[in-house]
C-alpha cells in the first residue's frame, strides 16, 4: 500500500497519496492521478494503487487539502470554488515530485470529472514534462485549456448518456484540439453515464465501459510513455 506524503506546490506545502509499484515490476514511469470533486477519497486512492500495480510510480495530489465529502451539495461548493491557478500549480508540484522520486522521462496525467479537465490543462502548461493525458469525462466551467500549447497526445473517455458532457460536447472538444494541431483519440460508451469508471458509486458505475476504458488507458500510456 502507498502512503501520504508532503511536497511543494509553488513554494507551499501540500500533501498527496503516493503509490509505488511492487518490487521488480517498476517500469520507471510516473503518473499523476487527479481527483473528482469529492476530494482525495478512497476511490481515487484505489485507482492510484491499480496503476502502481501496473508498474507506475503514482501520486494523487490532495487538491482540497484534506476536505472530502460524499454529499453532492458540498462537492458542488468545492467544485465551484476551485482555484484553477493553484490547482495547476499543485499538479506541477506533483509532476516535479515524481521526478525527484525517480520517475524517468515525461509523466502521464490522468483525471476524472473535474480532474479530467485539469489533466487537459496540465497537458497545455506542463511542456515536455507531460507525455500523455487521459481525460475521463472531464468538465469544469472555469478550466479553459489553451490547446495551442498542448504538449502531448490525449485520450478522452466519455459516456454516451452523460448529461454533463454529452457526445456533442465531446466532438467539439476533439475538433478544438485537432484545429489547434493536437492529437486526441476518443471513446464514447453506449449506455454509460457520467462517472462510469467509479466503482464506488453503483448508480453510476458501468462495468463493461470501465473495463474497456482501463485497457485503452493502459495501452495509451504504454504507447506514449514507454517503459
Amino acid at each position: 500500500m502507498g502512503t501520504t506524503i508532503e511536497f511543494r506546490s509553488a513554494g507551499d506545502a501540500m500533501s498527496g497519496y503516493l503509490a509505488e509499484p511492487p518490487a521488480g515490476k517498476a517500469n520507471g514511469r510516473g503518473l499523476v492521478v487527479i481527483q473528482e470533486w469529492w476530494g482525495l477519497v478512497p476511490h481515487i486512492i484505489d485507482v492510484a494503487e491499480r496503476f502502481a500495480a501496473e508498474g507506475y510510480l503514482v501520486i494523487a495530489p490532495d487538491l482540497w487539502r484534506g476536505e472530502r465529502t460524499t454529499k453532492p451539495d458540498e462537492a458542488t461548493r468545492l467544485f465551484m470554488a476551485l482555484d484553477v491557478s493553484r490547482a495547476e500549480k499543485d499538479v506541477r508540484g506533483a509532476i516535479a515530485t515524481l521526478a525527484e522520486r525517480g520517475a524517468v522521462g515525461p509523466v502521464g496525467v490522468i483525471g476524472f470529472c473535474m480532474g479530467g479537465q485539469l489533466a487537459l490543462l496540465s497537458a497545455t502548461t506542463g511542456g515536455d514534462r507531460v507525455g500523455a493525458a487521459v481525460d475521463f469525462y472531464g468538465i469544469h466551467p472555469k478550466v479553459k485549456p489553451d490547446f495551442r500549447q498542448l504538449s502531448c497526445p490525449v485520450l478522452g473517455l466519455f459516456g454516451e448518456d452523460d448529461s454533463s458532457v454529452d457526445p456533442e460536447a465531446v466532438h467539439r472538444l476533439a475538433d478544438e484540439i485537432r484545429a489547434a494541431g493536437g492529437r486526441i483519440d476518443t471513446a464514447i460508451y453506449p449506455g454509460a453515464g457520467h462517472a462510469f469508471f467509479n466503482d464506488s458509486r453503483p448508480e453510476a458505475y458501468n462495468e463493461e465501459a470501465a473495463a474497456d476504458a482501463w485497457n485503452k488507458t493502459l495501452a495509451f500510456l504504454a504507447a506514449n510513455l514507454g517503459g
